[in-house]
């Protein structure tokens, strides 16, 4: 334990251990699991359903998670993000440690969970550095509002990290 209280940590890797709460990430990933992308075989049978139906309307754009470390800041750099998930035990942790002052700096809402497994779990994968939600259905507006107002306490606003 003294030799944690002397060890310096810089600020940007240190703002990684400002995690949401149980509760909050609990509400967070009941919302991330109500748009999940859809697996291979979904798709498929979802395009052979629609092109057998092809006299229809063309179907809007399915809402889904988006993931990926280069779509992620591509969609931050776009505003097209309404909230950014990022994981706090990714290895290299230089990977993502931009990322929180991209987030700050264009005004989008992010915030740190616990576990790059249970991030890629949500997208079908083993695990995944960082999600976005880009945009919800009209029923889960005041879900994703809540979210919001919980990853907005969840970081300091003072913290040094982000004046780098």
């Amino acid at each position: 334990s003294i030799l944690n209280r002397r060890l310096k940590v810089p600020p940007a890797i240190n703002h990684f251990t400002f995690t949401l709460n149980k509760n909050a990430a609990t509400n967070l990933f009941k919302l991330l699991l109500k748009y999940r992308p859809e697996t291979r075989s979904e798709k498929r049978s979802r395009l052979r359903e629609q092109a057998a139906n092809e006299q229809q309307q063309a179907s809007t754009k399915p809402h889904f998670v988006k993931y990926g470390l280069n779509h992620i800041v591509s969609l931050v750099e776009s505003k097209e993000a309404k909230l950014v998930i990022i994981a706090h035990d990714v290895d290299p942790i230089e990977l993502v440690v931009f990322l929180p002052v991209l987030c700050r700096r264009m005004g989008v809402p992010y915030c740190i969970v616990k576990g790059k497994a249970r991030l890629g779990q949500v997208v079908h994968k083993k695990t995944a550095t960082a999600l976005a939600i880009t945009s919800v259905r009209d029923e889960d507006v005041g879900a994703l509002s809540r979210v919001l107002e919980s990853v907005d306490g969840a970081i300091p606003k003072d913290s040094h990290a982000l004046n780098a």
